[in-house]
C-alpha cells in the first residue's frame, strides 16, 4: 500500500485549486458582477436565426470551452489590459480543472486546445509565446469583431450581469451543461418571465428536451424560482392556461455596488428610498 509522506501530503495542501485560480484572477479584475452582451444567448429580433453563439456550446457538448469563454469575459472585460489577459499554460490548465484528470503537459495541451475552439467561434484571439498564453476578447456575438465594453443603449448592445459569486461560491463547478446554458438564458430576461420548451429550438437552438433538464437543474440547486402564472382562454377546456414563470433567486442576481454615504445623505431629515431597476430582455 502507498503511503504519503507528511512533506507530499503538505505541498497537496497547499497547491491552489482550480477555485483559487479563478477567485485570483475575479479579484484581479476588481469587479462585482461581470457584463455579457445579451447577443450571446440570442440574436436580436429581426435577425436571421435568433441562435446565439451559445448554441454551438450547447450542441457541440463543450462545457469546458463554455466555462472558459466566461472566465475569460470576467478576467478581460474590465479593460485594465486592452481586453486582454495573460497566464502561463499551467495556469489555464488549472482555472479550467484540467490538471484534475491529466498529467501536466496533457493539462496545458488540453487548456491550448479549448482556447483554440474559442478563437475558431470567433470570440477570442490567442497568442502563444513559450509557455505563456495571452487571450485577447472579441465581440460576444461570434462576429469576430473587436470587443468593447458594453453600454446598453441598443438592442445588439444590451448586456445580463454574472455575479462573482457564481465562480467564488462553485456554483460553476455544478452545473451541467443544461444548467449553465438556461442560467444564461434566464438571466438575459426580465424577473419572472416564462420559457417554453416547445421554443427552445426556434430561439436558442437546442432541444426541448435539455431545455427543461437545464430549467430542472436549476431549480434543484435553488439557482432560480418558480411560480405559476394563468391567463384567459376561452376557447380551452378550462377556460384558462397555466404556464410556470421563472426568475434568479438571490445568491445569483447582481450584486448592487456599494454607495458611499455622506453626512447630508446620512441625516433624518433626508431619507430617501431607491427603486430597484429592472433589466430589460425580449425573444
Amino acid at each position: 500500500m502507498k503511503t504519503t509522506s507528511p512533506a507530499e501530503r503538505d505541498i497537496q495542501m497547499n497547491k491552489a485549486t482550480g477555485r483559487d485560480t479563478r477567485t485570483a484572477v475575479l479579484k484581479r479584475s476588481i469587479r462585482a458582477n461581470v457584463p455579457l452582451r445579451k447577443t450571446f444567448v440570442q440574436a436580436p429580433r429581426g435577425a436571421e436565426s435568433r441562435h446565439g453563439p451559445l448554441k454551438e456550446f450547447v450542441t457541440g457538448r463543450d462545457l469546458r470551452g463554455l466555462k472558459a469563454y466566461l472566465m475569460i469575459v470576467a478576467a478581460c472585460s474590465n479593460g485594465t489590459s486592452g481586453w486582454s489577459t495573460t497566464h502561463d499554460s499551467a495556469v489555464w490548465a488549472r482555472m479550467m480543472d484540467i490538471f484534475e484528470t491529466a498529467t501536466d503537459q496533457s493539462a496545458r495541451t488540453g487548456a491550448w486546445r479549448t482556447l483554440r475552439r474559442l478563437e475558431k467561434r470567433r470570440l477570442i484571439t490567442c497568442h502563444r509565446v513559450g509557455t505563456k498564453i495571452t487571450v485577447t476578447l472579441l465581440r460576444e456575438d461570434g462576429s469576430g469583431q473587436p470587443y468593447d465594453r458594453p453600454r446598453g443603449d441598443t438592442e445588439e448592445d444590451r448586456f445580463l450581469l454574472i455575479p462573482t459569486t457564481f465562480w467564488t461560491k462553485g456554483y460553476d463547478e455544478a452545473l451541467d451543461l443544461p444548467g449553465l446554458a438556461l442560467l444564461l438564458v434566464v438571466a438575459r430576461e426580465k424577473n419572472w418571465s416564462t420559457f417554453p420548451a416547445e421554443k427552445a429550438n426556434e430561439w436558442y437552438g437546442w432541444s426541448p428536451d435539455t431545455h427543461e433538464r437545464g430549467l430542472k437543474k436549476l431549480l434543484e440547486f435553488g439557482l432560480v424560482e418558480r411560480r405559476e402564472e394563468y391567463k384567459k382562454a376561452p376557447l380551452s377546456p378550462l377556460g384558462m392556461t397555466m404556464a410556470y414563470q421563472y426568475q434568479r433567486t438571490s445568491i445569483i442576481r447582481p450584486r448592487k455596488p456599494r454607495k458611499t454615504t455622506s453626512p447630508a445623505a446620512a441625516s433624518p431629515a433626508k431619507k430617501s428610498v431607491a427603486t430597484p431597476s429592472r433589466s430589460e430582455g425580449g425573444r
